[in-house]
């Protein structure tokens, strides 16, 4: 006998000849997760396993492991022999003593001379004779013992299964560019792009002196919390004070918004073909402000005509991203009081259905425009996360 986590993985199943290739990936993943442990990985047919671990770091390998995308469940469970005498012996240990249960057993191993109802039924029937207080219930257990009778003459035997992060592996579906605004939003749009297998680095805009370097430092360890599920990433910081300032100057007041979020996305969309990301990524929520209106985002969007914009958020309420955002530890960060550069010079009355046409009438109220664009961009910096 010996324990072991129980890796299992799901949508990975559907994915036929190229599975080795997600499942790759996978691995990869894993054992970056399980790099500060010490343990090890073996992989099988279906299932992965973490053996030869210290007891006393179980619980922090399963909290790591529940961090990786691609896994679909886990559990801690016994590894053992599959003959039958052994398989009773564990499943009455892993018993409840009262209460309602089940056996759920799974006969991998087609040549194992009990099918799986007949080995449920027989395992079932040892545990109420060895806990006469127990009561069997099928179909809505209190608990249930599961055994899993595998190819290579073991069995896995364990009392609970715990959710993993689910989705695709990081790493399997290309790279992008988050816009990291240091809002609630965005860490959770980067959030579920990782889910689908994206892995990307990051941009945020700044306008010192406006924003203070505690805004910045805000965002770096944003950028570092999200890492922990999202795989390593490079975050640049842009300034856009020229930018902003010359809005204020010579555009019209309710257009501000719309103006700079269209300077950011251009200064995005340059950044990313620079740093060979497919496409951008930002937090917008339909309807949840006034730069998020359909309009709004219509004539922002305009000016990404290279790469696709994903938002993974806008059909979400305000309160659902909340609650991602306390589930990855993000939120707490994310509403320190420190502003971003959309705070500074805010219209009193900014333009909820802005036109394309007027918003580029606005823009060529600035003849420097390119200039200032070409220089933010020249001011590139690279923050350590």
């Amino acid at each position: 006998m010996k324990n072991v986590i129980v890796i299992r993985y799901g949508e990975l199943y559907l994915k036929g000849k190229n599975r080795n290739y997600f499942e790759r990936i996978l691995i990869k993943n894993i054992r970056h997760a399980l790099k500060n442990h010490t343990c090890k990985l073996e992989v099988g047919r279906s299932r992965y396993l973490v053996t030869d671990y210290d007891m006393a770091q179980e619980a922090a390998i399963v909290q790591s492991l529940q961090t990786v995308f691609g896994i679909y469940s886990l559990s801690v469970a016994v590894c053992i022999p599959n003959d039958y005498q052994t398989l009773e012996q564990y499943a009455v240990a892993a018993a409840p003593r009262e209460g309602t249960f089940r056996v759920n057993a799974h006969r991998g191993d087609k040549r194992y001379p009990y099918t799986s109802v007949t080995l449920a039924a027989k395992l079932g029937e040892a545990i109420l004779s060895a806990h006469p207080s127990l009561q069997v219930d099928l179909h809505n257990p209190q608990h249930t013992v599961w055994v899993d009778v595998r190819e290579n003459g073991t069995a896995y035997v364990y009392g609970s299964v715990q959710e993993g992060a689910g989705g695709m592996p990081v790493g399997c579906a290309g790279k992008g560019l988050l816009l990291l605004s240091g809002g609630i939003d965005s860490p959770v749009a980067g959030y579920m792009m990782a889910k689908r297998g994206l892995c990307f680095d990051a941009i945020h805009f700044h306008s010192y002196p406006y924003t203070s370097e505690r805004a910045k430092e805000k965002v770096i360890r944003l950028a570092a919390q999200m890492q922990k599920y999202c795989g390593k990433i490079r975050l640049f910081s842009i300034p856009v004070t020229k930018i902003q300032e010359e809005i204020h100057a010579r555009c019209t007041d309710s257009y501000m918004i719309t103006l700079l979020r269209r300077a950011m996305m251009r200064l995005a969309e340059k950044t990313a073909q620079r740093f060979h990301c497919d496409c951008l990524i930002n937090g917008e929520s339909l309807g949840q402000v006034a730069s998020q209106t359909l309009e709004s985002i219509t004539v922002t969007n305009a000016t990404v005509p290279n790469i696709p914009v994903f938002r993974p958020l806008i059909g979400m309420d305000k309160q659902e991203i909340i609650d991602i955002a306390q589930k990855i530890d993000t939120y707490e960060t994310s509403v320190l009081p420190y502003e971003d550069c959309c705070t500074v010079f805010l219209p009193d009355s900014p333009a909820t259905r802005p036109t394309l046409r007027r918003a580029e009438e606005e823009e060529s109220k600035m003849e420097n425009y390119e200039e200032l664009l070409s220089e933010a961009l020249e001011n590139l910096e690279i923050l350590t996360v």
